[in-house]
């Protein structure tokens, strides 16, 4: 009996034991809850309370859509390209918790302070007034069973009901019930459509530009009134273009906002679907720098989480000024001489196919354009009269065979290649090939043999040693009479690749969107590698063969162009440049393989074009007071317009100033400047003869003038487009 009461004892103690070991666990368990909880409430407050107040700031901190000027454009000396006009302006900014019921107060109010055309008023906006206005006639629409039906139907869930509703309804408004509006009604159709294409918390315009100071006034006063809670009177700004050069490009309208193709990358940077946007070209390209900087306002809000009030954070900022590097007093100047020379040709014979022509001038030392002149002719529908109309994005968009401008190419990469070598001579003759027509240089159709170096044949611009070189990086050979022995493939990839390091056949790197590389697919047949090597079968940019012209004159270096010259911050008078944030830098993409002394005898017969016995370009260079060197180029071409074939003729021509220092490097195209393949005359030598003399001519004019100084600081007045 005693063992079995000592045996419930010690049981009952085991037990109580463990109670109390699990109690005490269970209290160290809490304590230790408690630790992390009370640790972590800790970490929270201390360390990193300033993170979640700045993330709380940031929700209720928002950009709004601030009529903000963009950035201006200037030229490199300063003429204002692009500027800004002021203009009252009418807006209306939606809250979150805005009903439509209390837009349509407004927009009845509005409507009798200000006049507002409606020619933007489409049939669906009346269909949706009319229901705004006529609830329940519309709800009659459609009848109950109908409405049973769409809600039974299995396809049409997730809110897929109700919009097949609203899209019966709104078919079945009559013709009647569409115009049974007033002239007031449609008034304020105008201005509540105006104020629903908005986005809480943006300004949307309701009316700009043509807002009378009698408007701006009435409503400034009337803007404590309960009915216009959201209207504001403001400036706006329209974008106004000095200059008719298409690369300087447009922008969007508040009425137009980002481009629905682009919404989802606006929309990710903070943009409103109102917003004003580059769409082309610089406006485009530069659109982070010309945009400027959004109002950042608080939201203040009460208990049930409405808006009541709004504290400005930090205010908006004009975009950046932006000095290209184009010289539009220049460039003014060039363009009323590619212009004369293309209506002169235009009014000509034979000019059936000709409607546009190119030059490019830029410094080859740092890529920096000087001028894009495209000019394309067209004839006025209304006069029946042809004028010239801007097309300066042709230059690095529009790609053409260039001819005998890029012999310089194939004759570096026969340097490289071992296929041709400083000084070599080469029999210039009639090339007799079977199943090819004989090919031969304009200079020698005959069957006369003419030995000449690689000086004469760049200058006389002789296709044979072009050929024989090109056969020869082909591992070929030429025999009279033969077939055309050469390894096509080899011969391409080989040339290509070098042409492109000298800028043909690849994108030159200018700082604008949309530019062309043009046509370098592989030939088919073997005859068309030494097509190729005479300019003939690939295109090129007139850019491109800017490019090309510069590497040569910069001895062997392939420099981006560029356009813009210089950023700075907003001019604050408007009579000087605000100060300078950076310049742009120059951009080196690569230096081609050939030695100085290769590139030094390219040079050389560049130079025999313009000064030697039998130069091509000698009759308009020979005698100036300065001394350049260049290449010209024509190149059989074909096109289809209207349906209807022509063989033509293009017209090139490459060069560089002066010889010793190069300044300039320019290029000059004209596509199809003849349907008649053996009559027609040099006109691109015309036209880089008077756009080098002029660009030394206006050299000469600033050097002499006082007041002229290279860094730009005063704004000054545009020129005028030579188009007008």
């Amino acid at each position: 009996m005693t063992k079995q009461v000592k045996r419930v004892d010690q049981a009952k103690v085991r037990q109580r034991r463990s109670t109390a070991f699990r109690m005490n666990f269970l209290f160290f368990a809490i304590f230790i809850l408690f630790s992390v909880l009370i640790f972590r409430l800790g970490y929270l407050q201390i360390v990193k309370s300033e993170d979640y107040v700045m993330q709380l700031e940031k929700k209720e901190e928002i950009p709004i859509n601030t009529s903000v000027p963009r950035g201006r454009i200037f030229d490199r000396d300063g003429r204002i390209l692009v500027d800004n006009e002021p203009k009252n302006a009418i807006t209306y900014t939606k809250l979150t918790g805005t009903t439509t019921a209390e837009m349509l107060i407004t927009a009845k109010k509005l409507s009798e302070l200000i006049e507002q055309s409606t020619n933007r008023i489409t049939t669906g906006d009346k269909r949706d007034f009319w229901i705004l206005n006529n609830s329940e006639e519309a709800s009659k629409k459609i009848t109950e069973a109908e409405k049973k039906k769409i809600f039974d139907d299995p396809d049409l869930k997730d809110g897929k009901a109700q919009g097949e509703i609203n899209r019966l309804t709104r078919e079945r408004i009559t013709k009647e019930e569409i115009n049974s509006f007033t002239e007031e009604d449609l008034e304020v159709l105008a201005i509540y459509r105006e104020m629903m294409s908005g986005y809480a918390f943006s300004p949307q315009i309701i009316k700009s530009g043509d807002v009378t100071d009698r408007e701006f006034a009435v409503v400034s006063e009337h803007l404590s009134d309960p009915e216009l809670v959201g209207v504001n009177t403001t400036t706006d700004w329209e974008r106004v273009r000095k200059s008719l050069s298409t690369i300087l490009g447009t922008t969007t309208s508040p009425t137009e906002g980002i481009p629905k193709s682009d919404v989802d990358y606006y929309l990710w940077r903070d943009y409103s679907r109102n917003d004003r946007v580059g769409r082309s070209f610089v406006e485009q390209y530069y659109e982070d720098l010309l945009k400027g900087q959004k109002t950042i306002v608080k939201n203040i809000k009460d208990r049930t989480g409405r808006v009541v009030e709004t504290k400005t954070v930090k205010e908006g900022e004009p975009g950046k000024d932006l000095i290209l590097t184009i010289d539009s007093e220049l460039e003014f100047a060039l363009e009323g001489i590619v212009s004369k020379k293309l209506l002169e040709l235009k009014n000509g014979p034979n000019s059936q196919a000709l409607d546009k022509a190119f030059l490019v001038m830029m410094n080859p030392n740092n890529g920096e354009i000087l001028s894009l002149i495209g000019k394309q002719v067209v004839t006025n529908k209304d006069t029946g009269e042809k004028e010239i109309r801007d097309y300066a994005f042709g230059t690095f968009t529009a790609a053409y065979e260039a001819g005998s401008t890029v012999k310089m190419a194939t004759l570096l990469t026969g340097y490289q290649e071992g296929a041709a070598t400083i000084g070599e001579t080469k029999i210039d003759e009639m090339l007799e090939m079977a199943g090819t027509a004989n090919k031969s240089s304009l200079f020698n159709q005959s069957f006369n043999r003419i030995p000449i170096n690689d000086i004469v044949a760049i200058g006389r611009s002789s296709n044979v040693y072009m050929f024989k070189t090109a056969i020869a990086i082909g591992n070929g050979s030429y025999r009279r009479g033969g077939r055309l022995s050469i390894d096509k493939d080899h011969a391409f990839e080989v040339m290509s690749n070098s042409f492109k390091s000298f800028g043909l056949g690849a994108k030159t790197g200018i700082d604008l969107p949309g530019e062309a590389v043009g046509y370098t697919t592989e030939p088919e047949y073997p005859g068309l590698i030494l097509d190729y090597a005479i300019g003939q079968y690939a295109t090129y940019t007139t850019l491109q063969l800017a490019q090309f012209v510069s590497t040569i004159a910069n001895d062997g270096y392939r420099i981006a162009p560029k356009v813009l010259k210089e950023i700075r911050e907003p001019s604050i008078n408007g009579q000087h440049f605000g100060p300078l944030i950076q310049e742009s830098k120059i951009n080196i993409l690569n230096r081609i393989n050939n030695t100085n002394e290769e590139i030094k005898q390219i040079q050389r017969g560049m130079n025999y074009t313009y000064h030697g016995q039998y130069g091509t370009a000698r009759s308009w260079f020979n005698d100036k007071p300065y001394d350049a060197a260049g290449k010209t180029g024509t190149a059989q071409s074909e096109v289809t317009i209207d349906g209807v074939y022509y063989k033509t003729i293009n017209l090139s021509h490459v060069g560089y100033a002066p010889y010793e220092n190069p300044e300039i490097a320019y290029a000059v195209l004209i596509p199809n400047v003849s349907t008649n393949r053996s009559k027609y005359e040099s006109h691109q030598n015309d036209i880089a003869e008077e756009a080098v003399d002029k660009y030394f001519e206006l050299k000469a004019k600033k050097a002499s003038e006082i007041q002229y100084s290279t860094v730009v600081e005063e704004i000054k007045p545009p020129f005028e487009s030579a188009d007008k």
